[in-house]
């Protein structure tokens, strides 16, 4: 067997690499370039020979939009599609005002997965990483100092050792299973079948919600194609089963209760609403994240945004731990926070499964949820929900202050004479200290943090800001508020290891 080569390069030993990432989706990719900002060398894997063409996905959040403003690299994706200031909830007619939510970014963007992960992987590349296609691990031991990972390319094994191995590799993560970490959630229950084709005739199924006899079709514009998306009556027994174009072409008419004619099916697949959540996201040195780590109805198009968040919320602390800075249990809090919000994910999902069901007994509540949609706090909160911008941690501190726990607003920030912004402050990934009021901050011992005094014209109230690395708050104070003892020094030896 021969070395992994490492990902700053082939020509890398492996034992160069501390963490490697298995799974180039947006989850993998998002998390190598927290790593490599961190300092961290890191190998990202993926079984596949290339990019896969096709695409589930096709929007961002705002939290997500917000995150990737937060390393600089926002404007790359928002220059790729539209930005619509709606959503939906439970009743199609009646959208969320998406412009409600509390955010610099009030909308969903529409852009393919397939480009947000191009984007991520063209940017990784600016970092200085190249993504190993073609390599998928098999096999792995790990012990209290490492892990002995077992890699295939090119049918060779490769073994090599790292100190982490994470899982980014989908639904039927390898890494998960290969660690014996359980899997329990919700079985499928209803599927789904889904075809990128063309139609022959363009008039015959127009775009949007269509009812038909046995059900409803989503006709979904694409470039150059069409996505429809409809209810399979009755899946095999075979779940893996290839959806062929002439069993799709035979749903639909049934659904539709008529022949729409097809043509040039570019890609065909099946999907549930079964829903499912890792015991663990953390298990010695094997971390779990994205798909691997959670699955969920498709309802809201959530997936590659609950991904991505997974990534900044990891990356920073298994940068501090592999670095050896990192403050006891700061690893496990990655899975304390992130399993409760991948719980709440499977939550929501899962109710919008049910409310989009067929199902005529189901309109009373549908109607109902529709008209609290449209009471204002209702909306607001649903759609802050959806977008996870609503996302909150624990900040393990004393202190009642709204932005505790929250990510910190961006605020405008002017430093000497220039002018600045929490975003921009955030691009190194690094956890900062705004000083903002006359008092001086004790910061104690220790080079890991980031102390800037600025002013912030827009909230004088404020006199400091603790912010971790991924954006949320870790402590406050403000000219009005309490000052409990000890607060920012707590907060301090909690997140960064700084006592």
């Amino acid at each position: 067997m021969r070395e992994i080569g490492a990902g700053h390069g082939a020509s890398d030993a492996a034992g160069s690499v501390t963490v490697m990432v298995a799974g180039a989706g947006p989850a993998g990719l998002m998390l190598a370039a927290e790593l490599t900002l961190a300092g961290v060398p890191v190998t990202v894997v993926d079984r596949l020979p290339r990019r896969s063409p096709y695409c589930r996905g096709f929007t961002l959040g705002a939290r997500s939009l917000e995150l990737l403003d937060r390393r600089g690299i926002a404007d790359r994706f928002l220059a790729e599609g539209p930005a619509v200031p709606y959503g939906m909830f439970a009743d199609p007619s009646r959208p969320l005002d998406l412009t409600a939510m509390d955010t610099d970014h009030p909308y969903v963007l529409g852009i393919a997965q397939t480009r947000v992960e191009e984007l991520l992987e063209e940017w990784l590349a600016e970092l200085g990483v190249a993504v190993a296609w073609g390599h998928e691990v098999i096999g792995f031991a790990q012990d209290g100092d490492g892990v002995e990972v077992t890699v295939r390319a090119g049918g060779q094994d490769q073994r090599g050792r790292v100190d982490y191995l994470v899982g980014c590799d989908g639904s039927r993560s390898i890494v998960r299973k290969l660690a014996g970490i359980g899997f329990p959630g919700t079985p499928a229950t209803t599927y789904g079948l889904l075809a990128d084709v063309e139609l022959e005739d363009p008039a015959e199924l127009p775009y949007g919600m269509i009812e038909g006899e046995g059900g409803t079709v989503f006709v979904i514009p694409r470039p150059g194609y069409v996505r429809i998306v409809l209810n399979e009556p009755a899946p095999p027994a075979d779940r893996d089963e290839p959806v062929r174009p002439a069993y799709f072409q035979a749903v639909l008419d049934d659904v539709l209760g008529r022949s729409v004619r097809l043509r040039d099916p570019r890609w065909l697949t099946r999907f549930s609403d079964a829903a499912r959540q890792a015991e663990r996201y953390v298990a010695g040195r094997v971390v779990l994240a994205g798909d691997a780590a959670h699955i969920h109805p498709p309802a809201g198009a959530v997936g590659v945004n609950v991904a991505l968040a997974d990534a900044v919320n990891l990356g920073w602390k298994l940068a501090a731990t592999a670095l050896g800075h990192a403050p006891d249990g700061l690893l496990d809090s990655y899975h304390e926070e992130r399993h409760e919000a991948g719980a709440r994910v499977l939550r929501t999902t899962r109710a919008l499964a049910v409310l989009g069901r067929r199902d005529p007994g189901l309109d009373p509540v549908r109607d109902l949820l529709g008209e609290l949609t449209d009471l204002a706090p209702v909306g607001k909160y649903l759609a802050e929900l959806m977008a996870g911008v609503s996302t909150r941690y624990d900040p393990k501190i004393p202190g009642d202050h709204p932005w505790l726990g929250r990510l910190a607003p961006n605020l405008k920030l002017i430093v000497g004479e220039d002018s600045t912004s929490v975003a921009e402050l955030l691009r190194p990934a690094r956890p900062v200290l705004l000083q903002l009021g006359d008092r001086t901050l004790p910061v104690g011992a220790g080079a890991w943090v980031d102390v800037c005094r600025a002013r912030c014209p827009e909230r004088p109230e404020l006199e400091g800001l603790l912010i971790r690395p991924d954006g949320h708050t870790a402590w406050v104070s403000t000219t009005s508020g309490p000052r409990p003892a000890g607060t920012l020094a707590a907060a301090l030896a909690t997140w960064c290891g700084i006592s």
